[in-house]
């Protein structure tokens, strides 16, 4: 089988992480498939901030439970230590089209290179904060940005999950 395809089909959101952090190489290979991912018109405004910083991973994983009303004990990137967060210009009509292709570009990179990955929501929530915003600011970014989400990667606690049976009746030939 095609090895693309073939990880298509075997890439899996993960759910427990090792607190060990990837090699830097593999981050930003992981990073480099996400800036290659297809983008409206050739456009190319994605931008990734790569989080290894624990105490700064920390924060957001705070933040993020606090915007999905968990119990602040839970950590929704289920310990990976490492966040790739995606965001795209707030006034580009594509950006969340843009910068979804980039969070599945990094997941399939990832998966290529053994580390696990998952998708995670509420970085539009986080990046409306003043923290966040003084953040992209402290980084020297320009501009007005909206957060797409983020690709929480790391080495896999345990086994991945097998794929659950494709629903049958969703395609349609014209």
């Amino acid at each position: 089988m095609n090895e693309i395809i073939k990880a298509m089909k075997e890439r899996r959101s993960i759910r427990k992480f090792k607190a060990e952090i990837p090699d830097k190489k593999d981050i930003d290979a992981i990073i480099e498939a996400g800036l290659y991912a297809a983008n409206g018109k050739a456009h190319q405004e994605s931008i990734i901030i790569a989080v290894t910083n624990k105490e700064l991973r920390d924060k957001i994983s705070k933040d993020n439970c606090k915007i999905g009303g968990w119990d602040e004990k839970f950590d929704p990137f289920y310990g990976a230590p490492v966040i790739l967060i995606v965001l795209d210009e707030k006034d580009w009509p594509n950006h969340v089209y843009d910068g979804s292709l980039v969070i599945g570009n990094m997941m399939l990179a990832a998966h290529s290179l053994g580390l696990g990955s998952i998708w995670i929501h509420r970085a539009r929530e986080e990046f409306e904060t003043d923290f966040y915003k003084k953040l992209l600011k402290d980084l020297g970014i320009e501009g007005e940005y909206v957060g797409v989400g983020h690709c929480a990667i790391g080495y896999i606690d345990g086994e991945a999950p097998e794929a659950a049976p494709r629903k049958s009746g969703r395609v349609y030939y014209v």
